[in-house]
Formats: C-alpha cells, sequence, structure tokens
C-alpha cells in the first residue's frame, strides 16, 4: 500500500502531461497545461503533499525519501526555471545511480548490506544469495539509470514520457520476479508452536 503512495507523483506528471494543451477555468482562474513543464510542477507538488505523510505513516524520517524530496525539488525547480526538461530527466537517473551506489557499497563497507536489511527476519537467504541479490539490484538501478538517459537524450520527449511509464512498470515486474525466485526457496513460515522451516 505505501509503495502505491510513493508511485503517486509519477501518476500525477504522466497525468498532467497527457493533459498538454487542455485549459482548466475556474471562476478568475485560468490555466492551461504546458507539456513537461505542467507535468513537473505535478510532479512536485504531489511530491511535497506525500512526503509529510508517508513519513508520519512510517513514523521515522527515511534517507531514501529525503533523498528523493531534495533531487526531485532541486531538478525540478531547476527544470521550470530554466525551462529544460533535461534537469527533471536527469532525476530519475541521478536518484537509481545513487541506489546504485549505496546498495553496491553497502555490501563492501557495511556489516549488513541493504538487500539482507530489506529482506528482514522473515527471509534469511544465505549469504551466497544476498551476494547475488546485492550485485543484481544494484547492476539494475545503474542499468536502469543509464537507459533513462540514452532515451532522454536520443529520442523525442513524448518517446521519453511513454518509455518511462511502461518501463517503471516492466522493470519493477522484471526485479521482483527474480528476487522473488532467489529468495523464495530460504522464507521462514510460522507454524503453530512458533517454529520456523525452510
Amino acid at each position: 500500500m505505501l509503495q502505491l503512495i510513493e508511485f503517486l507523483p509519477f501518476v500525477a506528471f504522466i497525468i498532467a502531461y497527457t493533459m498538454n494543451g487542455h485549459v482548466i477555468n475556474v471562476n478568475n482562474f485560468h490555466y492551461q497545461f504546458d507539456g513537461i513543464y505542467s507535468a513537473t510542477a505535478a510532479l512536485m507538488a504531489t511530491t511535497i503533499l506525500l512526503f509529510p505523510m508517508v513519513c508520519i505513516w512510517k513514523r521515522k524520517l527515511e534517507k531514501r525519501l529525503l533523498w528523493i524530496f531534495a533531487i526531485t525539488l532541486i531538478l525540478g525547480s531547476a527544470t521550470l526555471i530554466f525551462h529544460n526538461p533535461l534537469f527533471i530527466q536527469w532525476k530519475f537517473t541521478v536518484i537509481y545511480w545513487i541506489f546504485s551506489v549505496i546498495i553496491l557499497g553497502s555490501h563492501f563497507f557495511a556489516k549488513k548490506n541493504v538487500i539482507q536489511s530489506m529482506l528482514g527476519q522473515q527471509i534469511e537467504p544465505p549469504d551466497s544469495v544476498c551476494k547475488r541479490l546485492t550485485f543484481i539490484w544494484g547492476g539494475y538501478f545503474f542499468l536502469v539509470g543509464a537507459l533513462n538517459l540514452v532515451v532522454a537524450y536520443h529520442f523525442s520527449e513524448s518517446t521519453w514520457v511513454a518509455y518511462k511509464l511502461w518501463s517503471s512498470l516492466a522493470y519493477t515486474l522484471i526485479i521482483s520476479i527474480v528476487t522473488a525466485v532467489m529468495v523464495a526457496p530460504h522464507l521462514k513460515v510460522e507454524t503453530g508452536n512458533s517454529d520456523t522451516i525452510e
């Protein structure tokens, strides 16, 4: 449920982009949607609204959410101020590459890597599986970030927006399936005697 809520800013971005050219007239208020710039404003506004709600829901301030919040506002503002869509297009790559560095860095420099922390106590795969997942997720975020720039620089803006929509769904599904297949054999199931089995 929480992941769906965190996805809402991107949904707002897509909706605002598809309304390019539409005009809203309410009393004395007049606004015409302006493609990626209106979409960027919608992304920023939704992020600002949802950020405190998610923090209250989780009862803590996650560094991941703080990074996303800050990068969205900084690069979104740059897009609107300089009227250049490349800033908001870079936003996704910057976030993906930060995640890649954190995941891979935790493997080499932390006692417990990010993947192990994400899996929690209910799933305790062997270190070899965690290691493979670490490199898979780290490589995944790096590759997705790189592909985002390829599409942004070599294809039209509308193609990039369509790519972001469908690739976000497809890539998330693929990496989730790969992860589930790798960790499923190590899932702990509670029994009536409070024991666990693998």
